[in-house]
């Protein structure tokens, strides 16, 4: 049975090493990314801005993340992993300086593309090391550990960063995680050995025909087709959790935090057991648990109105589960759809198509929602539709890849 298969692997010192590195990592590129939610109140306040500009503050990352992993996929197998990473952090940490550094509006839409061209390559780079480190049957794990960083983000990251947005400026977050950044590229570079036993494998060396055989092959559209629709979630609902927790929820500034320390809490627990369930019942079994919980969570979460914070917390935490359990088990699946000779290529382009729905998506979710007189976000219920409609069509499409994808058993 695939338990038994999954639970007999057992981690190197180095493999445990590398994985606890990468999630770090990827806290630094999460956290980056995710700061500028529960700091919409803040920005939308200080600068002036509409909800249809703050949109397109998220989603300018996402394009630009979107553009740059599509050009990057050509090249993606041809270089040894570790030095591809160390290439885009490095672009990574100066984008998000120049995020600190931005004196108005315009220029933080800029700095946020520019991090957006290098950040946005950075996870499926992370995703094809720890494809090629770890074999299918432990992946469930690894990915579970690694996702802890989205939960790390929310325990430190995102009530630090509202700390110091509240006392020192929205520039500070942005500061803070660059220097954090900047440091983990250092052990990076000092510790990580050299991931390059992809480039043995013979394959076309000419980048636009190695680009090209990625995207053509049938088995990986249809995957990249249903990223696509994975990826629509959390980028409608999540430019505005904090205006909406805070206007339409009745949570004051100063108590945002807490919603998303606790529910950062549960998370940090959740995910790794979500990873080891993965392994243990199965990817998609998993996946289709955490569906049906999330469509019943954001049903009830955009139609809240007033609520005490015991209670919004509670919703929180739930539904954060409910995601944990469809993203861990989603990317360790998706892990297993191209062969290692186009593992990078996939990676990046399947961030890409990520990256650009979520960016359309944002867009969507700031026409479709407005901001009245006294700052509460109308039109919320339509995204929680929109983003069940979505997981709907999503779950049907991942089980035609889980057919495909039959998980090593005993």
């Amino acid at each position: 049975m695939g338990i038994m298969l999954s639970m007999k692997y057992q981690f190197t010192r180095y493999q445990v090493f590398i994985v606890g590195m990468l999630a770090f990592l990827q806290f630094t590129i999460i956290l980056d990314f995710m700061i500028l939610s529960p700091m919409g109140a803040v920005l939308m306040k200080t600068l002036g801005v509409s909800p249809s500009q703050f949109g397109l503050v998220v989603s300018a990352y996402a394009f630009s993340a979107g553009t740059s992993g599509l050009l990057a996929a050509g090249f993606a197998d041809k270089f040894d992993r570790k030095k591809l990473l160390l290439f885009f952090y490095t672009g990574f940490v100066i984008g998000t300086l120049l995020c600190g550094m931005a004196p108005n509006y315009e220029m933080l839409l800029m700095a946020r593309m520019f991090t957006g061209l290098f950040g946005g390559v950075m996870g499926s780079i992370v995703f094809a090391i720890t494809t090629d480190l770890f074999p299918l049957e432990a992946r469930g794990r690894v990915m579970g550990f690694i996702q802890t960083a989205f939960a790390g983000s929310q325990i430190l990251g995102i009530p630090a960063g509202l700390y110091l947005a509240n006392n020192w400026g929205w520039h500070m977050p942005f500061v803070l995680i660059a220097v954090v950044a900047a440091i983990v590229g250092v052990f990076i570079f000092y510790f990580m050995k050299p991931i390059n036993a992809h480039l043995q494998i013979k394959n076309d060396r000419k980048p636009f025909q190695h680009l090209w055989n990625t995207i053509s092959n049938p088995k990986h559209l249809r995957a990249f087709a249903t990223v696509a629709l994975l990826s629509t979630g959390g980028f409608m609902l999540m430019p505005f959790g904090s205006a909406f927790s805070v206007h339409n929820i009745g949570i004051s500034l100063l108590d945002l935090p807490k919603v998303y320390l606790i529910t950062g809490l549960f998370s940090i627990i959740t995910g790794p057991l979500v990873g080891r369930a993965s392994d243990y019942f199965g990817k998609f079994q998993v996946f289709a648990f955490g569906t049906m919980l999330s469509i019943i969570m954001v049903l009830i979460y955009t139609n809240l109105g007033v609520t005490p914070l015991y209670l919004a917390v509670l919703v929180n935490v739930v539904m954060f589960v409910g995601i944990s359990s469809r993203m861990i088990p989603s990317q360790a699946l998706m892990s297993a759809v191209p062969e290692p000779v186009n593992r990078g290529a996939f990676m990046s382009i399947s961030s890409s198509v990520q990256q650009i729905s979520g960016g359309l998506a944002s867009v969507l979710a700031g026409v479709i929602v407005s901001e009245g007189v006294d700052g509460h976000i109308e039109h919320f219920p339509l995204l929680g539709i929109a983003v069940v409609m979505a997981s709907c069509f999503t779950l049907i499409m991942m089980y035609t890849i889980h057919r495909q994808i039959p998980e090593k058993v005993d």
